[in-house]
């Protein structure tokens, strides 16, 4: 199998470990706008704002931060390929039990390290769909991407590179990569910034319209919600975008646009220069705390699938 075969069909949804599970469960229903589902328990609380069985899933947790990041892969062969690709460069992908797997929705499904920042990547090509997603008082179009900042930022693209087929769409020099996981058309599902750390720097939820952004600008407030960039519009993506806080410091963000790219021909990547107005033309200033909260979980040990 060639790299070549890799492909993927979206970000699939994320796995946040949070302090209050309750607080966290009320945050992201009555401000983000989820909708939780009958498949929650005491300790893990599943939301969507799509067709799919869960976009995020909360997790009671010691440490706030990024459990994992699980990848929906365009078929059963392109999950196969990433597999013996994996393999091949002595990673040692690890499977979800069968329990497991029923329990979160999904199909036959696996688990690897990313090498150079340590996150949790979960890959799989089926999940269980619901009735259509009803927005309660936002118009969320999907669970839109992660960005992750990582202490090698050269290090981790070419790992999304080389061994994952992720495509870069645009690079701010120094700063940030921004990639999309071939060949879902979005500007980026994943983002890659430089960091002091490897941990979480910020998940995204993209909206229908603009109004969507003016809304929450105002519902945050009133709810004493820490907003810590914008509203502003990104260079790269084009995209209006909200940051804010969750209960745990963790950054979330509202975006509504985005470029597409297609399949074939698409234009090649752009270096901004490493500037303020490469990452908003408002020239909004991003609050000292704006993506530096949330940890990755370690994968737990087990047998290689």
């Amino acid at each position: 199998m060639s790299v070549s075969q890799i492909r993927y069909r979206r970000l699939g949804y994320l796995a946040l470990n949070v302090s209050d599970l309750e607080r966290s469960r009320d945050f992201y229903t009555r401000i983000v706008g989820l909708v939780e589902t009958d498949a929650s328990t005491p300790d893990r609380v599943f939301l969507r704002c799509s067709e799919k069985h869960h976009d995020i899933m909360l997790v009671r947790g010691d440490v706030p931060g990024v459990k994992r990041a699980g990848w929906q892969m365009e078929s059963r062969e392109a999950l196969d390929a990433l597999k013996a690709q994996f393999r091949d460069i002595g990673l040692a992908p690890r499977p979800v039990g069968d329990l497991e797997c029923l329990e979160l929705g999904i199909g036959e499904a696996f688990r690897i390290s990313e090498p150079t920042t340590g996150v949790t990547f979960e890959f799989y090509a089926d999940m269980a769909e619901l009735p259509p997603f009803e927005p309660v008082h936002t118009a969320i179009q999907r669970l839109g991407h992660i960005v992750l900042s990582s202490t090698d930022r050269p290090a981790t693209e070419t790992f999304l590179l080389e061994q994952m087929n992720f495509r870069v769409s645009d690079r701010v020099e120094n700063v940030v990569s921004f990639m999309r996981c071939f060949p879902n058309p979005f500007h980026h599902s994943l983002g890659v910034g430089a960091g002091t750390r490897n941990g979480l720097n910020h998940i995204n939820f993209m909206v229908s319209n603009i109004d969507d952004i003016g809304r929450a600008y105002h519902r945050v407030k009133a709810n004493s919600t820490k907003i810590v960039y914008g509203p502003g519009r990104h260079p790269p993506s084009d995209s209006i975008f909200l940051y804010f806080l969750d209960p745990d410091g963790m950054t979330v963000e509202y975006s509504f646009g985005m470029e597409e790219f297609p399949e074939v021909g698409a234009r090649e990547p752009r270096l901004l220069p490493a500037s303020l107005e490469s990452l908003d033309s408002w020239a909004a200033v991003p609050d000292p705390e704006f993506g530096k909260h949330g940890e990755f979980e370690r994968m737990a040990e087990g047998n290689p699938a």
